[in-house]
């Protein structure tokens, strides 16, 4: 498995996403209408990991 993300201005290649299986988007609640891009990695990283160890 691999997790991508991409810049937060430009993403990720078309390249890139046309390889990938899934696509994956934070829903924002709230004023906040984005996530940087260390934050949005981390919550994706913690969620794989918490689905792998249920």
């Amino acid at each position: 498995m691999a997790i991508a993300v991409g810049a937060e201005k430009e993403g990720l290649t078309s390249e890139v996403l046309a390889a990938a299986t899934h696509r994956v988007r934070i829903p924002m609640v709230g004023k906040a209408n984005s996530l940087n891009v260390a934050t949005s990695a981390a919550i994706i990283v913690y969620e794989a990991v918490r689905q792998r160890r249920a």
